[in-house]
Protein backbone atom coordinates (compact mmCIF):
# COMPACT_ATOMS: atom_id res chain seq x y z
CA UNK A 1 0.00 0.00 0.00
CA UNK A 2 1.17 3.59 -0.74
CA UNK A 3 0.29 6.12 0.65
CA UNK A 4 1.63 10.01 0.33
CA UNK A 5 2.23 11.55 3.14
CA UNK A 6 1.97 15.02 4.77
CA UNK A 7 5.24 16.02 4.53
CA UNK A 8 5.41 15.50 0.94
CA UNK A 9 2.35 17.50 0.50
CA UNK A 10 3.99 20.20 2.20
CA UNK A 11 7.26 20.04 0.42
CA UNK A 12 5.49 20.62 -2.76
CA UNK A 13 3.78 23.57 -1.71
CA UNK A 14 0.75 24.55 -0.21
CA UNK A 15 0.82 28.13 0.47
CA UNK A 16 -2.11 29.96 -0.99
CA UNK A 17 -3.71 26.54 -1.58
CA UNK A 18 -6.90 24.90 -0.42
CA UNK A 19 -6.36 21.96 2.36
CA UNK A 20 -9.19 19.66 3.03
CA UNK A 21 -8.40 17.97 5.89
CA UNK A 22 -10.51 15.27 7.56
CA UNK A 23 -9.64 15.61 11.39
CA UNK A 24 -11.65 13.39 14.20
CA UNK A 25 -13.58 16.28 16.63
CA UNK A 26 -16.14 13.33 17.37
CA UNK A 27 -15.43 13.97 21.28
CA UNK A 28 -17.76 12.78 24.40
CA UNK A 29 -19.79 16.46 25.36
CA UNK A 30 -21.60 16.79 28.58
CA UNK A 31 -23.82 20.17 27.20
CA UNK A 32 -21.56 22.34 25.55
CA UNK A 33 -18.40 21.05 27.43
CA UNK A 34 -15.99 18.59 25.53
CA UNK A 35 -15.54 16.20 28.25
CA UNK A 36 -12.47 14.47 26.81
CA UNK A 37 -10.17 16.57 24.44
CA UNK A 38 -8.13 13.75 23.45
CA UNK A 39 -9.19 13.90 19.69
CA UNK A 40 -8.89 17.01 19.04
CA UNK A 41 -5.55 17.04 20.60
CA UNK A 42 -4.38 14.62 18.12
CA UNK A 43 -6.06 16.38 15.30
CA UNK A 44 -3.49 19.76 15.89
CA UNK A 45 -0.63 18.46 14.72
CA UNK A 46 -1.53 18.16 11.28
CA UNK A 47 -3.82 21.21 11.14
CA UNK A 48 -1.00 23.20 12.78
CA UNK A 49 1.82 21.68 10.24
CA UNK A 50 -0.58 23.01 7.20
CA UNK A 51 -1.14 26.31 8.56
CA UNK A 52 1.80 26.94 9.48
CA UNK A 53 3.19 26.42 5.79
CA UNK A 54 0.53 28.98 4.53
CA UNK A 55 -2.11 27.09 3.59
CA UNK A 56 -5.93 27.77 4.02
CA UNK A 57 -7.34 25.07 6.12
CA UNK A 58 -10.88 23.25 5.57
CA UNK A 59 -11.19 21.49 8.37
CA UNK A 60 -14.04 18.52 8.01
CA UNK A 61 -15.51 16.53 10.54
CA UNK A 62 -18.66 14.43 12.21
CA UNK A 63 -19.93 14.11 15.88
CA UNK A 64 -22.37 12.13 16.89
CA UNK A 65 -24.92 10.72 14.71
CA UNK A 66 -27.29 12.99 13.44
CA UNK A 67 -30.14 11.81 11.00
CA UNK A 68 -28.96 13.46 8.15
CA UNK A 69 -30.04 17.11 8.96
CA UNK A 70 -29.04 20.08 11.43
CA UNK A 71 -29.64 19.25 14.97
CA UNK A 72 -28.28 21.43 17.61
CA UNK A 73 -27.03 19.14 19.65
CA UNK A 74 -24.28 17.34 17.22
CA UNK A 75 -23.27 21.12 16.17
CA UNK A 76 -19.53 21.01 15.98
CA UNK A 77 -19.49 24.70 18.02
CA UNK A 78 -18.14 22.92 21.32
CA UNK A 79 -14.84 21.07 19.49
CA UNK A 80 -14.29 24.07 17.56
CA UNK A 81 -14.05 26.21 20.71
CA UNK A 82 -12.35 23.74 22.62
CA UNK A 83 -9.87 23.44 19.51
CA UNK A 84 -9.78 27.96 20.00
CA UNK A 85 -8.33 27.15 23.30
CA UNK A 86 -5.97 24.98 22.62
CA UNK A 87 -4.80 26.83 19.65
CA UNK A 88 -5.58 30.46 19.36
CA UNK A 89 -3.07 31.06 16.80
CA UNK A 90 -5.09 28.76 14.13
CA UNK A 91 -7.90 31.37 14.14
CA UNK A 92 -10.30 28.82 14.05
CA UNK A 93 -13.74 29.60 12.95
CA UNK A 94 -17.11 27.46 12.50
CA UNK A 95 -19.15 27.89 9.28
CA UNK A 96 -22.91 27.36 9.98
CA UNK A 97 -23.37 24.73 7.26
CA UNK A 98 -20.90 21.89 5.65
CA UNK A 99 -21.13 23.02 1.89
CA UNK A 100 -23.84 25.63 1.92
CA UNK A 101 -24.04 29.84 1.17
CA UNK A 102 -22.27 30.18 4.67
CA UNK A 103 -18.95 27.63 4.11
CA UNK A 104 -18.86 28.85 0.27
CA UNK A 105 -18.61 32.73 1.72
CA UNK A 106 -16.46 31.46 4.48
CA UNK A 107 -14.13 29.88 2.18
CA UNK A 108 -13.59 32.48 -0.04
CA UNK A 109 -12.87 34.82 2.91
CA UNK A 110 -9.91 32.35 4.20
CA UNK A 111 -6.86 34.14 4.73
CA UNK A 112 -3.43 31.78 4.16
CA UNK A 113 -2.81 30.06 7.10
CA UNK A 114 -6.23 30.45 9.06
CA UNK A 115 -8.64 27.53 9.45
CA UNK A 116 -12.27 27.15 8.47
CA UNK A 117 -14.24 24.29 9.99
CA UNK A 118 -16.93 23.17 8.17
CA UNK A 119 -20.38 21.96 10.23
CA UNK A 120 -20.99 18.29 11.09
CA UNK A 121 -20.41 16.44 7.58
CA UNK A 122 -23.59 14.01 8.92
CA UNK A 123 -25.91 16.85 9.25
CA UNK A 124 -25.76 15.99 5.21
CA UNK A 125 -27.55 12.87 4.58
CA UNK A 126 -25.46 12.04 0.95
CA UNK A 127 -22.39 11.92 3.84
CA UNK A 128 -23.36 8.26 4.96
CA UNK A 129 -25.74 6.84 1.99
CA UNK A 130 -25.25 3.95 0.92
CA UNK A 131 -26.23 5.07 -2.54
CA UNK A 132 -22.62 6.14 -4.67
CA UNK A 133 -24.07 8.86 -6.46
CA UNK A 134 -25.28 10.52 -3.46
CA UNK A 135 -22.17 10.53 -1.80
CA UNK A 136 -20.26 11.42 -5.01
CA UNK A 137 -22.36 14.63 -5.47
CA UNK A 138 -21.41 15.55 -1.48
CA UNK A 139 -17.71 15.01 -2.06
CA UNK A 140 -17.94 17.49 -5.57
CA UNK A 141 -19.18 19.89 -3.17
CA UNK A 142 -16.43 19.26 -1.01
CA UNK A 143 -14.10 19.26 -3.49
CA UNK A 144 -15.32 22.42 -5.12
CA UNK A 145 -14.26 24.82 -2.03
CA UNK A 146 -11.12 24.09 -2.38
CA UNK A 147 -10.97 26.01 -6.08
CA UNK A 148 -8.89 24.58 -8.59
CA UNK A 149 -5.44 23.77 -6.67
CA UNK A 150 -7.01 22.12 -3.61
CA UNK A 151 -5.74 18.74 -1.67
CA UNK A 152 -7.28 16.34 0.33
CA UNK A 153 -5.99 14.91 4.05
CA UNK A 154 -7.07 12.34 5.77
CA UNK A 155 -6.07 12.54 9.53
CA UNK A 156 -9.29 10.54 11.09
CA UNK A 157 -8.36 7.27 11.88
CA UNK A 158 -11.55 6.98 13.94
CA UNK A 159 -13.29 7.50 10.52
CA UNK A 160 -11.10 5.66 8.21
CA UNK A 161 -13.37 2.21 8.57
CA UNK A 162 -16.14 4.12 7.39
CA UNK A 163 -17.14 4.27 3.63
CA UNK A 164 -18.77 7.70 3.89
CA UNK A 165 -18.26 10.96 0.99
CA UNK A 166 -15.51 12.87 3.45
CA UNK A 167 -13.67 9.84 3.75
CA UNK A 168 -13.24 7.90 0.75
CA UNK A 169 -15.09 9.59 -2.39
CA UNK A 170 -13.30 12.68 -1.68
CA UNK A 171 -9.91 11.04 -2.21
CA UNK A 172 -10.85 10.79 -5.55
CA UNK A 173 -11.70 13.76 -6.56
CA UNK A 174 -8.07 15.70 -4.92
CA UNK A 175 -4.61 14.76 -5.06
CA UNK A 176 -4.90 12.91 -1.60
CA UNK A 177 -2.61 12.52 1.15
CA UNK A 178 -2.41 10.47 5.00
CA UNK A 179 -2.35 12.79 7.79
CA UNK A 180 0.43 11.88 10.30
CA UNK A 181 -2.04 10.69 13.05
CA UNK A 182 -3.22 8.03 10.55
CA UNK A 183 0.46 7.10 9.49
CA UNK A 184 1.20 6.93 13.62
CA UNK A 185 -1.48 4.70 13.82
CA UNK A 186 -1.02 2.52 11.08
CA UNK A 187 2.88 1.96 12.31
CA UNK A 188 1.98 1.24 15.75
CA UNK A 189 -1.23 -1.38 14.52
CA UNK A 190 1.23 -3.11 11.97
CA UNK A 191 3.45 -3.75 15.59
CA UNK A 192 0.51 -5.58 16.96
CA UNK A 193 0.35 -7.35 13.51
CA UNK A 194 3.42 -8.14 12.41
CA UNK A 195 6.28 -9.37 13.81
CA UNK A 196 5.05 -8.90 17.63
CA UNK A 197 7.56 -9.12 19.98
CA UNK A 198 6.03 -11.92 22.41
CA UNK A 199 4.10 -12.84 24.86
CA UNK A 200 1.38 -10.67 23.37
CA UNK A 201 -1.28 -10.00 25.73
CA UNK A 202 -5.09 -8.60 24.76
CA UNK A 203 -7.10 -7.12 27.38
CA UNK A 204 -10.92 -6.73 25.71
CA UNK A 205 -14.17 -5.45 28.05
CA UNK A 206 -16.69 -3.39 26.59
CA UNK A 207 -20.31 -4.60 26.76
CA UNK A 208 -20.70 -6.95 24.05
CA UNK A 209 -19.49 -9.48 22.99
CA UNK A 210 -20.69 -9.82 19.53
CA UNK A 211 -18.44 -6.74 19.03
CA UNK A 212 -15.26 -8.38 19.05
CA UNK A 213 -16.14 -11.43 17.62
CA UNK A 214 -14.10 -10.84 14.48
CA UNK A 215 -11.16 -9.63 16.33
CA UNK A 216 -11.18 -12.54 18.95
CA UNK A 217 -11.26 -14.71 15.70
CA UNK A 218 -8.05 -13.12 14.28
CA UNK A 219 -6.54 -12.98 17.10
CA UNK A 220 -6.68 -16.91 18.28
CA UNK A 221 -3.22 -18.37 17.71
CA UNK A 222 -1.84 -14.86 17.41
CA UNK A 223 -1.98 -13.62 21.16
CA UNK A 224 -0.66 -15.22 23.87
CA UNK A 225 -3.08 -14.27 26.63
CA UNK A 226 -6.80 -12.62 26.06
CA UNK A 227 -8.40 -10.95 29.51
CA UNK A 228 -11.82 -11.21 28.92
CA UNK A 229 -13.57 -8.12 31.29
CA UNK A 230 -16.62 -5.89 30.30
CA UNK A 231 -19.99 -6.87 30.29
CA UNK A 232 -18.69 -9.36 27.13
CA UNK A 233 -17.02 -11.49 30.05
CA UNK A 234 -20.90 -12.92 31.27
CA UNK A 235 -21.29 -14.33 27.67
CA UNK A 236 -18.08 -16.36 28.40
CA UNK A 237 -19.23 -17.52 31.79
CA UNK A 238 -22.34 -18.55 30.33
CA UNK A 239 -20.49 -20.37 28.14
CA UNK A 240 -18.64 -22.12 30.65
CA UNK A 241 -21.75 -23.03 31.81
CA UNK A 242 -22.51 -20.67 34.65
CA UNK A 243 -25.24 -18.39 35.78
CA UNK A 244 -25.03 -14.65 35.55
CA UNK A 245 -28.27 -13.11 37.06
CA UNK A 246 -29.76 -9.99 35.35
CA UNK A 247 -26.12 -9.40 33.85
CA UNK A 248 -25.69 -8.40 30.23
CA UNK A 249 -25.47 -11.76 28.47
CA UNK A 250 -26.00 -12.00 24.69
CA UNK A 251 -27.25 -15.87 24.51
CA UNK A 252 -27.29 -15.91 20.64
CA UNK A 253 -23.34 -15.64 20.86
CA UNK A 254 -23.17 -18.41 23.49
CA UNK A 255 -22.25 -21.34 20.93
CA UNK A 256 -20.17 -18.71 19.21
CA UNK A 257 -18.33 -18.10 22.50
CA UNK A 258 -18.11 -22.16 23.36
CA UNK A 259 -15.92 -22.78 20.19
CA UNK A 260 -13.70 -19.89 20.29
CA UNK A 261 -13.08 -21.68 24.45
CA UNK A 262 -12.74 -24.74 22.72
CA UNK A 263 -10.03 -24.06 19.89
CA UNK A 264 -8.04 -21.34 21.48
CA UNK A 265 -5.62 -24.01 23.37
CA UNK A 266 -5.01 -26.04 20.11
CA UNK A 267 -3.75 -22.88 18.46
CA UNK A 268 -1.52 -21.88 21.89
CA UNK A 269 -3.86 -18.87 22.72
CA UNK A 270 -5.02 -19.13 26.64
CA UNK A 271 -8.34 -16.93 27.52
CA UNK A 272 -7.98 -15.69 31.18
CA UNK A 273 -11.69 -15.15 32.50
CA UNK A 274 -12.07 -13.07 36.01
CA UNK A 275 -12.36 -15.16 39.06
CA UNK A 276 -14.68 -12.50 41.17
CA UNK A 277 -17.15 -10.50 39.96
CA UNK A 278 -18.87 -7.00 41.80
CA UNK A 279 -22.64 -7.37 41.52
CA UNK A 280 -24.94 -4.71 41.99
CA UNK A 281 -28.55 -4.60 42.81
CA UNK A 282 -29.20 -2.34 39.87
CA UNK A 283 -27.33 -0.01 37.19
CA UNK A 284 -26.41 3.39 39.41
CA UNK A 285 -23.39 4.87 40.75
CA UNK A 286 -25.04 4.00 44.44
CA UNK A 287 -26.16 0.67 43.80
CA UNK A 288 -25.80 -1.51 46.59
CA UNK A 289 -22.51 -3.98 45.59
CA UNK A 290 -20.70 -6.72 46.70
CA UNK A 291 -18.30 -9.18 45.54
CA UNK A 292 -18.77 -13.14 44.69
CA UNK A 293 -17.46 -15.77 43.13
CA UNK A 294 -17.53 -15.71 39.48
CA UNK A 295 -19.10 -19.11 39.03
CA UNK A 296 -21.23 -17.92 41.74
CA UNK A 297 -22.66 -14.72 40.46
CA UNK A 298 -26.62 -15.37 42.08
CA UNK A 299 -25.14 -16.42 45.69
CA UNK A 300 -24.91 -12.51 46.13
CA UNK A 301 -27.57 -10.75 48.18
CA UNK A 302 -29.05 -9.53 45.36
CA UNK A 303 -29.54 -13.55 43.79
CA UNK A 304 -30.81 -13.89 40.04
CA UNK A 305 -31.49 -9.74 40.02
CA UNK A 306 -27.85 -9.13 40.69
CA UNK A 307 -26.22 -7.32 38.57
CA UNK A 308 -22.47 -7.48 37.39
CA UNK A 309 -21.02 -4.21 36.99
CA UNK A 310 -16.84 -5.00 37.30
CA UNK A 311 -14.07 -7.67 37.73
CA UNK A 312 -13.74 -7.88 41.24
CA UNK A 313 -9.84 -6.72 43.21
CA UNK A 314 -8.59 -10.63 42.98
CA UNK A 315 -8.90 -10.64 39.31
CA UNK A 316 -7.58 -6.97 38.32
CA UNK A 317 -4.47 -8.33 40.04
CA UNK A 318 -4.60 -11.34 38.16
CA UNK A 319 -5.00 -9.09 35.06
CA UNK A 320 -1.97 -7.13 36.01
CA UNK A 321 -0.07 -9.95 36.54
CA UNK A 322 -0.31 -11.31 33.54
CA UNK A 323 0.27 -7.78 31.58
CA UNK A 324 3.30 -7.49 33.81
CA UNK A 325 5.02 -10.57 31.94
CA UNK A 326 3.89 -9.31 28.72
CA UNK A 327 6.16 -7.61 26.28
CA UNK A 328 2.99 -5.90 23.88
CA UNK A 329 -0.10 -5.54 24.98
CA UNK A 330 -3.19 -4.50 23.06
CA UNK A 331 -6.45 -3.15 25.43
CA UNK A 332 -9.91 -2.52 24.24
CA UNK A 333 -12.91 -1.97 25.88
CA UNK A 334 -13.07 -1.06 30.08
CA UNK A 335 -13.66 -4.31 33.05
CA UNK A 336 -16.52 -2.19 33.97
CA UNK A 337 -18.76 0.45 34.18
CA UNK A 338 -15.41 3.26 34.90
CA UNK A 339 -18.18 6.13 35.20
CA UNK A 340 -19.20 5.03 38.61
CA UNK A 341 -16.83 5.12 40.89
CA UNK A 342 -18.03 1.97 43.13
CA UNK A 343 -17.70 0.36 39.19
CA UNK A 344 -14.11 1.94 38.46
CA UNK A 345 -10.69 -0.32 39.96
CA UNK A 346 -11.19 -3.34 37.81
CA UNK A 347 -10.24 -0.47 34.83
CA UNK A 348 -8.21 1.22 36.89
CA UNK A 349 -6.14 -1.80 37.25
CA UNK A 350 -5.67 -2.74 33.84
CA UNK A 351 -4.47 0.79 32.90
CA UNK A 352 -1.86 0.56 35.81
CA UNK A 353 -0.77 -2.43 34.74
CA UNK A 354 -0.36 -0.97 31.09
CA UNK A 355 1.47 2.15 32.99
CA UNK A 356 4.17 -0.26 34.85
CA UNK A 357 4.05 -2.16 31.57
CA UNK A 358 5.24 0.69 29.35
CA UNK A 359 7.92 2.11 32.06
CA UNK A 360 9.65 -1.57 32.07
CA UNK A 361 9.86 -1.21 28.21
CA UNK A 362 6.63 -2.96 26.87
CA UNK A 363 4.87 -1.95 23.95
CA UNK A 364 1.31 -0.89 25.39
CA UNK A 365 -1.96 0.43 23.47
CA UNK A 366 -4.61 1.26 24.18
CA UNK A 367 -7.38 1.07 21.69
CA UNK A 368 -9.44 4.24 21.66
CA UNK A 369 -13.08 4.98 22.65
CA UNK A 370 -14.16 3.92 25.88
CA UNK A 371 -10.68 2.71 26.86
CA UNK A 372 -9.05 5.59 26.35
CA UNK A 373 -11.88 8.04 28.30
CA UNK A 374 -11.41 5.65 30.67
CA UNK A 375 -8.09 6.44 31.19
CA UNK A 376 -8.27 10.02 31.21
CA UNK A 377 -11.55 10.19 33.52
CA UNK A 378 -9.01 7.56 36.16
CA UNK A 379 -6.11 10.38 35.90
CA UNK A 380 -4.05 8.85 33.72
CA UNK A 381 -1.68 10.98 31.35
CA UNK A 382 -1.47 9.91 27.74
CA UNK A 383 2.46 9.34 28.06
CA UNK A 384 1.95 6.79 30.56
CA UNK A 385 1.07 4.52 27.63
CA UNK A 386 2.98 3.51 24.50
CA UNK A 387 -0.41 5.12 22.25
CA UNK A 388 -3.43 5.87 22.61
CA UNK A 389 -5.61 5.28 19.68
CA UNK A 390 -7.91 7.41 18.55
CA UNK A 391 -10.32 4.85 16.53
CA UNK A 392 -11.72 2.01 18.39
CA UNK A 393 -13.58 0.52 15.76
CA UNK A 394 -10.78 1.26 13.06
CA UNK A 395 -8.70 -0.07 15.13
CA UNK A 396 -10.86 -3.58 15.63
CA UNK A 397 -11.30 -3.64 12.03
CA UNK A 398 -7.48 -3.63 10.97
CA UNK A 399 -6.99 -6.28 13.67
CA UNK A 400 -9.86 -8.06 11.65
CA UNK A 401 -7.58 -7.89 8.99
CA UNK A 402 -10.67 -6.09 7.13
CA UNK A 403 -9.69 -3.42 4.20
CA UNK A 404 -10.31 0.02 6.14
CA UNK A 405 -12.02 2.22 2.77
CA UNK A 406 -10.31 5.23 4.21
CA UNK A 407 -7.26 4.06 3.53
CA UNK A 408 -7.70 1.92 0.39
CA UNK A 409 -9.21 5.47 -1.47
CA UNK A 410 -5.27 7.04 -0.75
CA UNK A 411 -3.70 4.71 -2.91
CA UNK A 412 -2.79 6.05 -6.08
Amino acid sequence: MTLHTLSELIDEGVRGRYVLIRCDLNVPLDGSRVTDDGRIRASLPGVKALADAGAKVLLTAHLGRPKGAPEAKYSLAPAVARLAELAPELNATLAADTTGPSAQSAAAALADGSVLVLENVRFDARETSKVDADRAAFAAELAALTGDNGAYVDDAFGAVHRKHASVFDIAKLLPSYQGDLVRTELEVLRKLTTDTERPYVVVLGGSKVSDKLAVIENLLGKADTILVGGGMLFTFLAAQGHKVGASLLEVDQIPVVKDYLARAAAVGTTFVLPTDIVVAAGFAADAAHETVPADAIESSSFGANGLGLDIGTVSGAAFAAAIAEAKTVFWNGPMGVFEFAAFAEGTRAVAGALRDASANGGFTVVGGGDSAAAVRTLGFADSDFGHISTGGGASLEFLEGKELPGLSALER
